[in-house]
């Protein structure tokens, strides 16, 4: 048996997180956010429709590198809970491929992105498509998957980097396709860097 993807996102679509007394969220051992895709859509587009040339290059870079370095820690927190333990680990017969699989279906359960693995190559290369993800309800004119390239850079890492967290930022995630730009999906590449 391999991860079985439909199983996982509905098992853990059904976790609803809820705030503690500080207002903060902890689960699957992270603090998430419950803020609206939108939000951080406008944030986006403002903060780059601001920025021209090299400073514009410098902001994308900062924007993906926030999301690889989130995408990290928390992709570390998300695999080692008590959750991802229960519900996916049980599914693992092929290792690192099924880890990453799971976590897949984690960002698809969350609603960050419904996404998977097109084709992965140990250590060395993944290709991630997605269908939906909250990057493409703009239209802006350029690719804006900041989160999905940095978050899928970090899942590489955890599988592949080495021993948490000295992995981190041993692979990069390039955009090559992108609904916002008009494509029937996007595609994102994960290679070392």
């Amino acid at each position: 048996m391999t991860v079985q993807r439909d199983v996982v996102v509905k098992q853990l679509a059904d976790v609803r997180p809820l705030g503690n007394e500080e207002g903060l969220i902890p689960q699957f051992g992270v603090l998430i956010n419950n803020l609206p895709a939108n939000f951080w859509n406008l944030a986006t587009m403002r903060l780059l429709d601001a920025a021209q040339g090299e400073r514009r290059k410098e902001l994308e870079a900062a924007l993906v590198d926030c999301a690889h370095q989130c995408g990290y820690n928390t992709g570390y927190g998300i695999v080692n809970s008590e959750e991802f333990q229960s519900v996916v680990m049980p599914m693992v017969t092929e290792g690192a491929k099924d880890v990453l699989r799971g976590a897949y279906a984690v960002f698809t359960a969350w609603g960050w992105a419904k996404s998977g693995i097109a084709q992965i190559k140990e250590g060395e290369k993944m290709v991630i498509r997605a269908v939906d993800y909250y990057e493409a309800d703009e239209k802006p004119g350029y690719h804006m998957a900041y989160m999905i390239r940095g978050v899928s850079a970090a899942f590489f890492d955890i599988a592949y980097g080495g021993d948490y967290p000295n992995g981190l930022n041993t692979f990069d995630c390039e955009q090559t396709q992108g609904i916002e730009m008009g494509d029937k999906f996007g595609e994102f590449v994960v290679t070392k860097k």
